[in-house]
């Protein structure tokens, strides 16, 4: 079986200021460097549709939804004065087009499940934005305006009747949107390896859930950061998975814990996130049935994402 890559175009219709580092290009550079992956890697490509308003309310409320809803359209009457403004609830850059963008990167990571619960493919990259994980189910935040990868969870166990879920969270900064969502839910798991002292704050590691399925494992910076969070998958990530024994996975996949990312700290070099997604691959492979679906969060440097997106993909083709 192969691996599916989902995307659109129209995710680059996600307007942010100029220099903002959630860029449209973000998208752009990825999909290129995917297109010249060698025949033996075996691919295809899938163009998402947008996902319902149910399936935004598996994770968010109906007045966070309406609120998001209200805004943008606001801002839409309005475009010819002010084509941008900040979401009421966070700092999350809008635009008349960003529901329209943002429930499409839902339907992708939808759409990413279906191909792989009915067997189309073994696994499922997304390459969508805005990102996810900051979401809260009541708010937005650091660029994220609904959690694709929280609904998607929610999706999967709903249509599938999946029972445990594993999230694989390896970016640069805590999905505290992520972990507030399943906080109380002994369903899923949430393992989490980011940058300790930065944005959102969040993510330590006494932060363990209702039930104990929340595995922080904050990094300080340093040049050694790379091999700690390669030991935290290996060590900490793998019997606590194991023990668990999810049936199906998810990969909240920011590029951004790149040695040469600008917002971060961190030490992983490209080559590093095939690593990575190979330790992940092994724990699916033994209790999810090789299923899994990741989803594009945060890198903001283009070369750097472009080139991790390649060494990912192609260990997921693996």
């Amino acid at each position: 079986m192969t691996t599916s890559i989902i995307y659109s175009k129209k995710f680059l219709d996600h307007i942010v200021p100029f220099g903002h580092p959630e860029c449209p290009e973000r998208v752009e550079v990825i999909s290129k460097a995917l297109r010249t992956l060698p025949p033996t890697c075996k691919v295809y490509w899938k163009e998402p549709l947008p996902c319902t308003r149910e399936d935004i309310l598996l994770c968010h409320t109906n007045e966070y939804v309406t609120l998001v809803e209200a805004e943008i359209k606001e801002l839409a009457k309005m475009q010819y004065f002010s084509p941008l403004c900040m979401l009421s609830t966070g700092d999350v850059t809008i635009c008349p087009d960003s529901y329209d963008v943002a429930v499409l990167a839902i339907g992708a990571c939808i759409l990413g499940v279906d191909e792989v619960m009915q067997k189309r493919a073994k696994n499922s990259f997304c390459i969508v934005r805005p990102p996810g994980h900051h979401a809260c189910s009541d708010r937005g935040m650091g660029f994220c305006l609904f959690n694709n990868v929280a609904i998607a969870t929610r999706y999967v166990q709903k249509k599938y009747n999946v029972k445990k879920v594993l999230i694989v969270d390896w970016d640069l900064h805590h999905g505290n949107g992520t972990q507030d969502i399943f906080y109380d839910d002994p369903s899923v798991m949430y393992f989490s390896t980011h940058q300790a002292g930065i944005y959102p704050g969040t993510g330590n590691n006494n932060e363990k859930g209702a039930h104990n399925t929340i595995i922080n494992v904050p990094i300080n910076s340093r040049k050694e950061s790379a091999t700690e969070i390669k030991s935290a998958f290996s060590d900490i990530l793998t019997p606590r998975a194991k023990e668990f024994a999810p049936d199906f996975v998810f990969i909240s996949c920011g590029f951004d814990a790149h040695k040469d990312d600008p917002l971060g700290g961190l030490s992983l070099s490209s080559e590093d996130f095939s690593e990575l997604t190979s330790i992940v691959k092994n724990i699916a492979s033994i209790t999810a049935k090789d299923r899994i679906v990741s989803v594009l969060e945060g890198g903001y440097n283009l070369k750097a994402i472009a080139e991790s997106a390649l060494f990912h993909v192609t260990s997921l083709c693996a």
